[in-house]
């Protein structure tokens, strides 16, 4: 392995630059970080004390053979990675009111020190830095103080690269975690799976501390979710939809923007679930613009849970709230989109399964490493999270009931989420808006030069409209000057409140028409109430335009009226009804029969397996509710009912999802001679359970051994 790795390194610099930080950051004395006391063992782990002299040799080695350029651009590394060290304890032991001026002055000389040596960033040898950004420097407010570094790019183009330096905890095991996520995502893709997965570079430059990449147009859950209803905002499902509306205002970058979240959350569920990483709160997960969802810090792993005393802080499976099955479902309500979210975990996890051996010996590799937490006890702990004794159906089926028990107990999450919102008030952390001319649901600022001036906003009308559920937007006709036409947007009253709130907050002197909050005693989303709402938002705009023009004619005005991508696309102001999306219904016939269910039959040690997955489109109940749906299976003929099986009950769902296995421990020969029928039923406490449909299938006509998965139309029959 010695020869190798060296023979390797003489033709490629990249390779020489990544086994150098490896072997500095894992022996003591090599980088100034690693020279403060304490025992090689505690610091580095018994493996690396134990080798620490063949270890020393091969450094010694990859210095001979890289020449004098590159010896001398790695000890610049050094020196740029001790003025960062000595830049964040300094910055750590500093007082609140006086970091940022420390940060500045230290990142003053690295700029002057990079701008007489241009020097390679250890995130990669082909990054080099010429200087530093001070203005966008800063230090974020956490345990470690770590510190955002914005680097001038030494490339013809400019550009700057950002990382971040970390001084306090423990790198090695997110670079451990970080390469086994790059592996998984390399299996998927090798399997024809593609889940869209963020994955970012992770150096450990020494003890304790090291470099890592910083992900440009991306939001911690935190920073989306506090920024317009506080530390509450944990409990809110629309915010992470309407921030990615906010962000892809056409309607084919947010359907984009969706697939995206779809699928990596997809796989971030599996992969935190396989590695059993832990300390899952919302400072931990990240969403781009782009809808990729991604998790960062990964310090605690391997079922190594947070706990608050004797209660752990992770109490589910992974992460799946609200606010992202809002985002998955395009609702409140479950859909078929759901389905396939499901349809691509399961599948992401089978793949893992199959290259099971693969993970294993990688991690029984590393377990000589020193690494916390990676044991001989580790590789047994990922053996039992693979379910390898299963089969693929078997496990796809486990699987799909860890989601359902991520979502069943997602409260215990959002309570999770919002501890952490509270314990960042401490630092200042509130996550609030910093602007408050910006309004959530527009994402950039317009003004009277951009737009033109406006004549007049009148309400021409009201909509009323099925985005989940029942609810009116409101007309507004806008005159402009010079513009013969006049144009027509779309807003909600919800969208008026906050629109409200911004002014009297940007404006506290003047007296705006009073629009009431968007919560009222009663039902709110009926004709009535949007008539009377109607009126008062006519008083509060024929006010508007009277008021002196910084104020009427203000940007936050003219971003409040410019008319989105969004309104043009999907919307017409000469229908008074927008109607449900096809397959949607509202108002079904009393014991309407519709929609399919998805199951899987197969024979396999002696044993019939009926898989119940999904079912889709529904219909709704007599009191015009999502029913409560379950599954009733039996193998006629059988007078006696004694093959009867039953799912769990999913509730208030027309796409109810279920991924249960049910078996049969029957003789094949006697299997063939028998139909089996899967009925679909309403659950309700206070009336008889409601028919929703059946499918029948006479096992006889398929080939048992290979199986059968398809969709079956629901259908009246029933025994």
């Amino acid at each position: 392995m010695f020869r190798f790795l060296i023979s390797r390194c003489l033709s490629s610099p990249m390779l020489t630059h990544s086994l150098y930080w490896h072997l500095t950051q894992c022996l003591p004395g090599v980088s100034p970080q690693n020279s403060d006391g304490g025992s090689d063992k505690d610091k580095f782990g018994i493996s690396a004390a134990r080798h620490q002299r063949r270890l020393q040799l091969l450094l010694r080695t990859l210095f001979v053979i890289s020449g004098q350029a590159l010896r001398n651009k790695l000890f610049a590394q050094q020196v740029l990675v001790q003025e960062l060290y000595q830049s964040a304890e300094a910055v750590k032991t500093s007082k609140d009111n006086n970091r940022h001026n420390i940060l500045a002055r230290h990142m003053e000389n690295l700029h002057h020190q990079l701008r007489t040596t241009p020097t390679l960033v250890p995130l990669s040898a082909s990054m080099t830095a010429s200087g530093v950004d001070v203005k966008s420097c800063q230090h974020f407010n956490s345990n470690t103080f770590p510190l955002k570094v914005v680097l001038n790019s030494a490339e013809n183009d400019g550009g700057v690269i950002q990382i971040i330096y970390k001084v306090g905890d423990d790198l090695r095991q997110d670079m451990l975690t970080l390469q086994m996520i790059r592996v998984m995502d390399r299996l998927w893709l090798k399997g024809s799976l593609d889940l869209r997965i963020v994955y970012f570079s992770c150096v450990p430059t020494g003890y304790k501390s090291g470099i890592v990449e910083f992900v440009e147009h991306a939001n911690t859950l935190r920073e989306i979710q506090v920024a317009e209803t506080g530390v509450t905002g944990t409990f809110r499902s629309e915010t992470l939809n309407e921030w990615l509306q906010k962000h892809n205002p056409s309607q084919l970058e947010f359907k984009r923007a969706v697939s995206n979240f779809t699928r990596s959350c997809a796989g971030y569920s599996v992969v935190t679930y396989v590695l059993g990483i832990c300390d899952r709160h919302n400072d931990n997960i990240m969403l781009k613009t782009s809808g990729h969802l991604f998790h960062i810090d990964f310090g605690k792993f391997l079922g190594d849970a947070q706990k608050f005393g004797a209660i752990k802080r992770d109490r589910v499976p992974f992460v799946l709230t609200p606010d992202m099955l809002y985002v998955i479902n395009g609702g409140k309500g479950s859909t078929e989109k759901f389905h396939t979210f499901v349809e691509l975990s399961c599948q992401a996890f089978n793949i893992l399964r199959r290259e099971g051996n693969l993970i294993l010996t990688l991690f029984a590799l590393m377990a000589s490493s020193g690494i916390p937490g990676v044991t001989k006890e580790a590789v047994s702990y990922v053996h039992d999270r693979l379910l390898l004794d299963l089969s693929e159906e078997e496990a796809a089926a486990r699987f799909g009931q860890l989601i359902h028990e991520s979502i069943n107990s997602s409260l215990s999450t959002q309570l999770n989420f919002f501890v952490h919102n509270l314990a960042q008030l401490k630092f200042g952390k509130s996550g609030g808006s910093e602007d408050n001319v910006a309004l959530s649901f527009i994402p950039n600022k317009y003004s009277l030069k951009s737009d033109g001036k406006i004549k007049e906003v009148v309400v021409h009308g009201i909509q009323k409209r099925y985005d989940t559920e029942k609810h009116y937007v409101f007309i507004l006709k806008i005159s402009r000057q010079g513009i013969k036409d006049p144009a027509y947007i779309f807003r909600t009253y919800k969208q008026f409140c906050e629109f409200h709130s911004r002014l009297c907050t940007l404006y506290p002197l003047t007296k705006f028409p009073s629009i009431t909050n968007g919560y009222s005693i009663g039902r709110s989303n009926i004709r009535e109430v949007a008539e009377k709402r109607k009126r008062e938002i006519g008083t509060f705009l024929s006010n508007l335009f009277v008021l002196a023009e910084e104020i009427s004619h203000s940007d936050l005005v003219y971003t409040f009226f410019h008319p989105l991508l969004k309104d043009e696309e999907e919307t017409s102001i000469h229908i008074q009804k927008l109607k449900d999306p096809r397959g949607h219904v509202r108002k079904p016939s009393v014991g309407r029969i519709k929609g399919r269910l998805k199951l899987k039959v197969y024979y396999r040690n002696q044993t019939l397996h009926v898989l119940i997955q999904f079912i889709e489109n529904l219909a709704m109940n007599d009191a015009r509710e999502e029913p409560n749906s379950y599954v009733k299976v039996y193998l006629h003929p059988d007078p006696t009912k004694q093959t009867k099986r039953k799912t769990k009950v999913v509730r208030r769902s027309c796409n109810p999802s279920f991924m249960e296995m049910l078996e049969y421990r029957i003789p094949l020969d006697r299997v063939r001679c028998r139909t089996l029928q899967a009925t679909v039923w309403d659950s309700s406490q206070f009336q008889e359970n409601m028919f929703l449909g059946s499918v029948t299938v006479p096992l006889d006509d398929i080939d048992l051994t290979t199986g059968l998965e398809q969709w079956f139309n629901l259908g009246q029959f029933y025994r």
